[in-house]
């Protein structure tokens, strides 16, 4: 098995790298891709909270599901439960009854995403570094 804290700040690393280039896609009007990449950040970063927990595997995309065993998590679980429907439709033309991605996701909806993303990685952030277990 990778050595926990090393695989934990491998997950949160790009976590971090992927949040910087959904704020480049705010910022540019690219809304589809950064609600979809903001899921992503997400599911990232609560892998890194449960690899440095010392899980071997983490397997799945649904944040809500990853989530759920990380008691510090819950006060996320309404806004992670958003960024799930954003994994599939932001991303294909058949995942919207006659739209199209990039013209259906606005600027307030990946701004939400963004903001989400932003206390989620924080969250994590800040508990990988905790010398204690907040769910202790």
């Amino acid at each position: 098995m990778k050595e926990p804290s090393r695989e934990a700040a491998r997950w949160l690393r790009q976590a971090e790298d992927d949040l910087r280039f959904a704020r480049l896609g705010l910022r540019e009007g690219f809304y589809a891709q950064v609600c979809f990449q903001c899921q992503q950040v997400c599911e990232k970063a609560i892998k890194a909270l449960r690899y440095g927990r010392g899980e071997r595997v983490v397997y799945g995309h649904a944040l809500v599901e990853l989530a759920a065993p990380l008691e510090s998590m819950g006060r996320f679980r309404e806004m992670l439960a958003i960024l799930d429907q954003y994994y599939v439709p932001t991303r294909y033309p058949n995942g919207l009854p006659g739209g199209v991605p990039s013209e259906v996701y606005s600027k307030t909806q990946a701004s939400s995403a963004v903001n989400v993303a932003q206390q989620v990685v924080a969250a994590v952030r800040r508990e990988l570094h905790s010398p204690h277990d907040p769910d202790g």
